[in-house]
Formats: C-alpha cells, sequence, structure tokens
C-alpha cells in the first residue's frame, strides 16, 4: 500500500514518523507499507535468521537481524532479514547494537508474501547492492525458487532440491540446499 502525503516528505520527517505494524519503507519520497507477513513467509523468517546466526554469531564473523530498519542512499527501508558483518554492526556509545542502523546490510534477504510486489522488493536488493551490500537473497515459498543477487553480476536461480544455495563469503560456512530451507514450510 502506498501512502503519498498532499506534500512531499523529507527521508528525516518520515523517521520521526511512529512506527506502524506492518512497517512503513521510505522510498522515493514516499511511504509503502509492507504486507503483513503470511505464514510460509514467517516459517521462513523464523527458521532462517537462527540458521544464520548459528553459523556466523558464535564465531563474531556477523549477525542476522529480522525486520530491522536500515536507512541508507535516500531510503528506509527493512529487509525481512538483514545480516550484517561484525565489524559494520552498528553501535551505540557503550558498544551495544545501536537502535538505529544507517547503512545497508552486508546480505539483505527477502521472502515473497502472496499480494507483495517483486518487482518492489527486487529494487529495495537492488538498492542494498549499490550501497556495499554483497548480496541479496529474494525467496520465492510458493515457486519454491531463490533469486540469489550479487554486485554487478547476473542473477542466479535456485530452485532444484539439491542445489546448494549461494552465501556471502563470510557466511561459507552455512551450508543450506532449496530442499532444506522450503522443507521449513512443513508442520
Amino acid at each position: 500500500m502506498v501512502q503519498t502525503p498532499s506534500r512531499t516528505l523529507t527521508l528525516e520527517a518520515f523517521l520521526q514518523l511512529p512506527e506502524t505494524k506492518p512497517a512503513g519503507e521510505y522510498i522515493d519520497g514516499q511511504i509503502i507499507q509492507k504486507p503483513m507477513p503470511q505464514g510460509k513467509h514467517s516459517a521462513i523468517q523464523t527458521e532462517l535468521a537462527p540458521a544464520i546466526n548459528g553459523i556466523v554469531k558464535p564465531q563474531k564473523i556477523a549477525r542476522a537481524f529480522t525486520e530491522l530498519r536500515c536507512t541508507f542512499g535516500g531510503r528506509s527501508i527493512v529487509p525481512d532479514i538483514s545480516v550484517f558483518t561484525w565489524n559494520r554492526l552498528a553501535r551505540d556509545e557503550k558498544g551495544e547494537i545501536a537502535n538505529s542502523f544507517p547503512l545497508a546490510p552486508d546480505w539483505t534477504i527477502e521472502i515473497l508474501s502472496p499480494d507483495q510486489s517483486q518487482t518492489k522488493v527486487t529494487k529495495n536488493i537492488l538498492h542494498c547492492l549499490e550501497y556495499e551490500a554483497q548480496m541479496g537473497w529474494l525467496i520465492d515459498p510458493e515457486e519454491q525458487t531463490v533469486f540469489v543477487y550479487r554486485p554487478k553480476q547476473q542473477v542466479q536461480v535456485f530452485d532444484q532440491r539439491n542445489q546448494l544455495l549461494l552465501v556471502p563469503p563470510f557466511a561459507g560456512e552455512l551450508q543450506l540446499t532449496v530442499g532444506e530451507l522450503f522443507s521449513w514450510l512443513s508442520p
């Protein structure tokens, strides 16, 4: 859903607005509300983030977050999963995780919801790649397909159950096949 203000809304003004559920994203002067996650989306999101963290967090390589607002390059987006390498984690004055992340994730992951525009989600992934993201995934639960985006490279399609999914080099120990990812849709 696009909410167009009567006058142009600045990014700074958007960031002062109260948060909504589901989250609103600021793209090209417009507030675009993300669709409410549904079952398949939630099943993958709640399994994938801990799977990533189980590999990268104990070794202080990176950390995965769900629904984290990332504001950079004139946009404020909320990827389904944002993964930041340890040295790029936004920290506050106490050295703890900051509330505000003014940078692109190193790995952005979007899970397509039934009523969500694949074009809008792809544009957000491409925006992240323009601002230092190493990789983007677009997961389509209905088609059981993962599209993998990397800077200045052709999109790769993973849709065979035994295919090992491509991950960023910092998460190289994560060995996950297409079949394993979509097995999380079974109760």
